[in-house]
């Protein structure tokens, strides 16, 4: 196990170990096993470290788009999308990319219209918007608008069932993106990210 640099910049996995955290799940062996590592606890998130020793979390590990290498966190390019004035909710999941292995996919509902917000938004516009707040890998290729997302009865968002429709999707190299099926969502199991070089935030309590 390896430790980022303090650079601010370099994602990985924040791993817990101490006295209070928990021995392990009880009479499961099996989970335990899968959240601890050589005595630290996996949390799930990852982060960054700042040059201060502040420690960042950027996202949930499962939620990570892995583009042409690159560490992409979702809740970045969500906060961009949502000071867009027309978006009024947004998830950024990954979708197959000939290329680059995955890249982002935003699913957007927009504010009803009014004196302030008018006009019609299109794919396009969203995507300029996030090339000026945004680093070009980052930039959603694909911008799915609907109606409502997807959430469950205390309102957080299933982007599990976000990134089943984004895998029907198909991008050229260019960036034209279609969609095979459907926009109905279909329902899958979340789908986690490793990398053959995992790093870690080893973090111990003093």
């Amino acid at each position: 196990m390896q430790s980022v640099p303090r650079d601010g910049k370099t994602m990985g996995e924040i791993v817990l170990r101490g006295s209070s955290i928990m021995m392990g799940y009880l009479k499961d062996e099996k989970t335990t096993s899968k959240a601890f590592d050589g005595g630290w606890f996996a949390t799930g998130d990852v982060g960054v470290i700042h040059p201060d020793g502040y420690l960042e979390i950027k996202d949930r590990s499962k939620d990570v788009i892995i583009s042409g290498g690159e560490n992409i966190s979702s809740v970045e390019v969500e906060a961009a999308l949502y000071r867009h004035p027309r978006v009024l909710e947004a998830s950024v999941v990954a979708m197959p990319h000939p290329k680059w292995g995955e890249s982002p996919c935003a699913f957007v509902t927009l504010k009803k219209k009014s004196e302030k917000n008018h006009g019609n938004v299109k794919e396009e516009d969203i995507i300029q918007f996030c090339r000026k707040n945004l680093p070009h890998f980052m930039v959603p290729k694909k911008v799915q608008f609907m109606e409502d997302l997807p959430k469950t009865s205390t309102g957080k968002i299933q982007k599990f069932q976000l990134r089943a429709l984004a895998k029907t999707f198909v991008i050229s190299e260019r960036g034209n993106s279609s969609n095979n099926n459907s926009t109905q969502v279909n329902r899958e199991q979340p789908r986690y990210y490793h990398q053959t070089q995992e790093q870690s935030l080893a973090l111990s309590r003093l």
